[in-house]
């Protein structure tokens, strides 16, 4: 796993965090000098502030803003909204934090620095890099911190490079990083292992449709994720018009935080039988596209009749939770991106990540998922 913390360098701009609360005690440790300057810029460790501080002779230093009590009763990842306003560089904690979860404060931090430059020509980076900080539990901050940022690479994605056999790929390669069992039928091999539904919403595209099953763990709570993963979705023979296609290659965001839930929970070695299962198809118009009209069995049993073939997520996942029912899980959690949301969801959950969303879900279940 590729470390997300900058390397210790004598470059490293020293940064103190403080609070509306703890602000005065910070400034009687910094000295004068300091106050004058927070005073010039209306510094006083509002939540969100950030500010560079010139020493003289001496190197600059950081002062960054999380609030008072009041400002953080709800809400978490104070210090990211912070961190978001430095200057591209390296910093390094001094002190402690003053807020109720320091880890969760730091995996914010990391997270808020996301960048995703895979089709940049300039790949320069520019964010606020951050020294691994002392006396906090680093694995686990680096172990959710790879789920988060896998499921954001793979949404992030357009569609002409993530199909089915793309989002296979990835799977696979999860798989194989942590030695997990992974098992793809596709093609017209799902009608033979009566996966019919997921088959037809498949079919009209060249890139095959493929249930993904990943497995791994021996012992502990039987957890099954399932997540939506219809990599592009034209609506079918119901098309899309064309201002609500633009955001459709993100309609296998619920595979995508599923992949990166697993990807922490199997970093963080958590005693789960877990099991991943994605429908992954793309909902494409061809000659053998499925119709309105159209009645399709079920792995259920149970006939479907097609209203609009805009509807596909729930037709996919009707096999597929099927399936994950039938071996009796402890928990199942199915994620889902509902893209006509997906502009609301952003404004809410920017700051919170959607692993971190899932991780906490399980969390109140009482399966011992560590927060």
């Amino acid at each position: 796993m590729i470390s997300r913390f900058a390397k210790n360098s004598d470059n490293a701009i020293d940064s103190h965090i403080c609070t509306s609360e703890t602000f005065e005690n910070l400034m009687l440790e910094l000295g004068d000098e300091v106050r004058d300057w927070c005073s010039l810029h209306f510094f006083s460790g509002k939540l969100g502030q950030a500010l560079i501080c010139p020493l003289g002779h001496k190197r600059p230093i950081a002062l960054l803003g999380c609030g008072s009590s009041d400002d953080r009763k709800s809400g978490r990842f104070f210090l990211a909204a912070a961190a978001k306003k430095l200057p591209s560089g390296c910093y390094k904690i001094i002190g402690d934090i003053p807020l109720a979860n320091p880890k969760l404060e730091v995996l914010g931090w990391l997270m808020s620095q996301y960048e995703f430059k895979k089709y940049k020509r300039n790949s320069e980076s520019g964010i606020a890099e951050l020294v691994k900080p002392i006396n906090l539990d680093t694995d686990w901050i680096e172990a959710v911190l790879a789920g988060e940022f896998l499921a954001r690479d793979l949404i992030n994605t357009p569609a002409n490079d993530l199909g089915p056999s793309e989002l296979e790929r990835s799977a696979k390669e999860l798989a194989q990083e942590f030695n997990a069992k992974i098992e793809v039928v596709s093609g017209d091999k799902l009608l033979e292992k009566n996966f019919p539904m997921i088959h037809a919403v498949g079919a009209a595209s060249e890139n095959t449709p493929r249930l993904i099953d990943l497995k791994i763990g021996s012992s502990g709570p039987k957890l099954t994720l399932v997540g939506k993963g219809v990599c592009f979705d034209t609506g079918g023979l119901n098309i899309k018009p064309g201002n609500s296609m633009g955001l459709m290659k993100k309609d296998m965001g619920g595979a995508a935080n599923v992949l990166g839930l697993a990807r922490a929970i199997m970093g963080l070695g958590l005693d789960f039988r877990l099991r991943v299962l994605i429908p992954a198809v793309e909902n494409s118009i061809a000659g053998v596209a499925f119709r309105p009209g159209d009645i399709l069995n079920s792995r259920k049993g149970l006939n479907v009749e097609i209203n609009n073939t805009d509807a596909e997520g729930r037709l996919v996942l009707a096999d597929a939770l099927c399936y994950a029912s039938e071996d009796n899980p402890d928990l199942m959690v199915l994620i889902v991106m509902l893209v006509r949301y997906l502009k609301l969801l952003w404004r809410q959950w920017t700051q919170f990540g959607a692993c971190l969303f899932g991780t906490r879900m399980i969390s109140s279940l009482n399966l011992k998922l560590p927060i």
